[in-house]
C-alpha cells in the first residue's frame, strides 16, 4: 500500500497490477511445457503457493482501486498466467485468469478508474 501511494505521489501513471493471478489458477499450470513465462505473474505464483494464501493483491483490490482513483492512475492488469509456446495456449490456467481480470475491470470502473488490461 505505502509503495503504490509512494509513487502514485511522485506521478507514476498507470502500475502493473497482477491481481489475476490467484490461488486457484496456479495448479493448473503444473504441466505446462514452458510454465509461467510473466515475471509478475510467476513472483504472484510463488507468493501464492509459499504462504498457502489467495492473492492479496486480489483480496484488496477495492483499497487498491481506492488508491488509483485518488491519485488518477491507470490500471494495467497483468497477465500473469499468459502461456509461453502455441503448447500452453488456451488453458484453463488462462482462461480462468482472463475472466477473473474481466471482473476486476468492472469492479475498478465501478470505482471510477481506468484499466487496460494485457494480453490476447
Amino acid at each position: 500500500k505505502d509503495t503504490l501511494i509512494e509513487q502514485a505521489e511522485q506521478g507514476v501513471d498507470y502500475f502493473t497490477i497482477h491481481a489475476g493471478v490467484r490461488l486457484k489458477y496456479v495448479p493448473l499450470t503444473a504441466k505446462r511445457v514452458t510454465g509461467i513465462v510473466s515475471r509478475g505473474g510467476s513472483i504472484m505464483a510463488k507468493w501464492c503457493l509459499s504462504k498457502h494464501k489467495e492473492s492479496f493483491l486480489y483480496e484488496r483490490f477495492d483499497e487498491i482501486c481506492d488508491i488509483m482513483r485518488k491519485y488518477d492512475v491507470s490500471f494495467s492488469l497483468g497477465d500473469g498466467l499468459r502461456p509461453g509456446s502455441n503448447a500452453d495456449a488456451n488453458d484453463a490456467a488462462q482462461f480462468g485468469e482472463l475472466e477473473t481480470l474481466g471482473e476486476l475491470t468492472k469492479v475498478a470502473w465501478n470505482k471510477g478508474c481506468q484499466v487496460m488490461i494485457e494480453g490476447p
